[in-house]
């Protein structure tokens, strides 16, 4: 008998109805047609165009973990590393899904437009600026054995020493290659620079002394620069570094307005609807600020930002405007 229990409770086709036409009534229905559009209705994705490792993981991470507390669905992260970032960036383009973001960064978006004749995207048409999560600073280090100890000295030393001092970067187009680059064009001074592959074999050289200089990430750079292996003569931040509290800025030193962080953003393909880029945007200010993701950030040295689309669209267009020049005049080409 039990079987056939809940068929006594079926309502006929006219309850249901009558029903529907009282929900109706009674202010349930735009309630019942938002539901259907609510925002996100499944995972995301947030790609990351490097491999895993490095500031870049850690910033995504940080602010992935965040946004899925709050958002109601889980965002994880998915690392497409390859072509300088042209890929990832390419494929997230042309995502359709409403449910695709990227972490655009200096590379992708200031520089890559400048040194590749041809890119399978546009950084301004094709995407739409969601938040600036972070800035990770570029520190200006030195071999103990070159003899200056601030920027002012390096630099005096350098112009003394024409072609005699090298500096190392990750490659052609890196950070590490844009950061001198910038620093040789505003002080006006000669060095040669040697790409290597990648960060790892860069610092080996420097530590052993075969490199004279290098620009490279906070993160990377801070337990040698403790341990007294390299000197830093410089940060690249706006502000002194909590980390570092005696080192001087580039800017402190004679050139006002300069600035070289390695920055890191997220990004929506262009048709992700205003609505759902309204509210991702607000969550993402959040997520960034949220204690845990500024202790995670703080152990990277990474300055959490966490600005709205219009601010970090007009910094991405500063960017663009700081780089070309560097870009041009070095006449860097990618690997």
């Amino acid at each position: 008998m039990h079987s056939h229990a809940h068929f006594t409770f079926a309502p006929n086709r006219r309850q249901v109805l009558t029903a529907s036409g009282a929900m109706a009534l009674g202010g349930l229905l735009p309630a019942a047609s938002w539901a259907q559009t609510a925002w996100p209705s499944k995972s995301v994705r947030f790609v990351v165009p490097f491999a895993p490792g490095g500031s870049s993981e850690i910033v995504a991470r940080s602010t992935a973990a965040e946004l899925s507390k709050t958002l109601g669905q889980s965002v994880f992260v998915d690392n497409k590393p390859g072509a300088a970032g042209n890929i990832a960036m390419q494929e997230v383009a042309r995502a359709e899904d409403q449910h695709t973001l990227i972490l655009g960064h200096i590379g992708t978006l200031a520089v890559n437009p400048f040194i590749f004749d041809k890119l399978p995207y546009d950084a301004n048409k094709d995407f739409k600026p969601v938040s600036l999560l972070a800035k990770v600073p570029s520190l200006y280090v030195v071999h103990p054995d070159v003899p200056a100890n601030n920027l002012r000295e390096f630099i005096a030393y350098a112009k003394k020493n024409p072609a005699k001092l090298s500096y190392g970067s990750a490659g052609n187009g890196s950070a590490g290659h844009l950061a001198f680059e910038y620093l040789k064009m505003t002080a006006e001074i000669f060095m040669l620079h040697v790409p290597y592959r990648g960060t790892g074999p860069m610092v080996t050289d420097l530590l052993s002394g075969r490199l004279d200089a290098a620009a490279v990430g906070a993160a990377a750079m801070l337990p040698f620069i403790r341990a007294g292996k390299v000197r830093c003569i410089a940060t690249g931040s706006a502000q002194r570094l909590q980390q570092l509290p005696d080192v001087p800025t580039v800017a402190e030193q004679g050139f006002p307005g300069f600035e070289m962080t390695q920055w890191y953003g997220m990004l929506a393909p262009a048709n992700l609807r205003q609505d759902h880029l309204d509210k991702l945007a607000a969550e993402t200010m959040k997520a960034v600020q949220a204690p845990e993701s500024l202790k995670r950030l703080s152990g990277d040295a990474a300055q959490a930002i966490g600005g709205t689309p219009a601010q970090f669209s007009q910094f991405i267009a500063a960017e663009q405007a700081r780089w070309k020049k560097v870009l041009l005049r070095a006449k860097v080409k990618p690997d």
